[in-house]
């Protein structure tokens, strides 16, 4: 359920503009005849000064909404294919590591497009083939209803902005078709609203606000790409991550910091919660097997999927229940760090 939440904020607060980016200009193409159509209508209506005005929004709105619909539909069938291919192999830590690294680079990638640092980063730039371009801006102009702006909004799963491959890549770590479905489900219906809102704003305004669209969503790609790179840090247990980095600091200003010592048997217990795990430093004696006693009630978030990557543990915990992790023993000054299969919620095993 975290995870569903997760995806529904990201689509609500970065995804609509990444999305917007990427697939306004298509939506506001399909919608010039309809624009015209308005216009000349409010022309009419002044000329006809008893007749009962009428707002032309809902004309406009409709067709952004069938767009979104169908889009909604597309992304939701389209998930569910992604968690299929993903049960059919299983990632690996490093794996999934790698693909949040890929993803990463060509989100940054992207952003530094939308931005015009360099022309080179027009490679970054994921586009259909030229013919499929050409039909989309042929049937763009086509006028009228709202089957244009369905069918466009369909297309959209074939032109997927650097967020959106973010969590298509989630959907594929699910190996489920159920929870990858669910994933872009909840993503795209977080765009939705602000997808809404920029498309009737720049639709009405037209492209004078666009530059500013887009500088703001390449902004937070950036942002969205050094997070992405961060979880694969996690995932594949380096030191270099934020959190590893700013818990080795704290240790530096507070050596007395508070963690788990390991009792007399050399037992550690872990609490697992829907936003992370606690406590996220422990202690246990080295040169000794140590039971890690994983503890979850009703946790539904990603913390319930648990890594060590170091080790190639992985366990997929109840939502309430213990499970036990044996670690052979290790040598006297070894950390070994745990996260979860996303990358977000980390934490270390220090053996003294």
């Amino acid at each position: 359920m975290e995870t569903l939440w997760v995806a529904f904020i990201t689509g609500l607060t970065t995804g609509g503009l990444s999305c917007m980016a990427v697939q306004g200009g298509l939506l506001a193409s399909s919608l010039a005849g309809q624009i015209e159509q308005d216009v000349a209508q409010r022309a009419m209506q002044k000329k006809k000064a008893h007749t009962v005005s009428f707002s032309p929004r809902p004309a406009l709105a409709l067709p952004i909404l069938a767009f979104l619909l169908a889009k909604l539909v597309a992304y939701t069938l389209m998930g569910a294919l992604l968690g299929v291919l993903g049960s059919l192999f299983e990632l690996t830590p490093a794996m999934r590591a790698v693909l949040l690294f890929g993803v990463g680079f060509f989100m940054l990638g992207n952003a530094l497009r939308m931005l015009n640092v360099h022309p080179i980063f027009r490679y970054f730039s994921f586009e259909p083939p030229q013919a499929v371009r050409r039909w989309l801006r042929r049937t763009s102009r086509e006028d009228h209803h709202w089957f244009t702006p369905l069918m466009l909004g369909a297309l959209t799963v074939f032109i997927p902005c650097g967020v959106t491959q973010t969590m298509m890549a989630l959907a594929v770590g699910t190996g489920s078709a159920a929870q990858g479905a669910a994933i872009l489900f909840a993503f795209t219906l977080g765009t939705s609203p602000v997808f809404f809102g920029l498309a009737y704003l720049a639709t009405s305004l037209g492209s004078r606000l666009e530059k500013h669209f887009n500088r703001v969503a390449a902004v937070l790609l950036i942002i969205l790409a050094v997070v992405t790179v961060n979880s694969g840090l996690n995932l594949i247990g380096s030191p270099l991550s934020a959190e590893n980095l700013s818990r080795n600091a704290l240790k530096s200003f507070q050596p007395d910091a508070p963690n788990q010592v390991a009792d007399a048997s050399n037992t550690l217990t872990l609490q697992v919660r829907d936003d992370g795990y606690f406590p996220a430093e422990l202690t246990a004696r080295a040169g000794e097997p140590v039971t890690l006693q994983l503890v979850t009630e009703n946790t539904f978030s990603c913390s319930r999927a648990f890594l060590i990557p170091a080790l190639k543990v992985q366990r997929l915990l109840p939502a309430t229940g213990t499970e036990i992790v044996e670690i052979p023993p290790q040598k006297a000054g070894t950390t070994l760090h745990f996260t979860c299969s996303m990358g977000m919620f980390t934490g270390t095993i220090t053996f003294n």
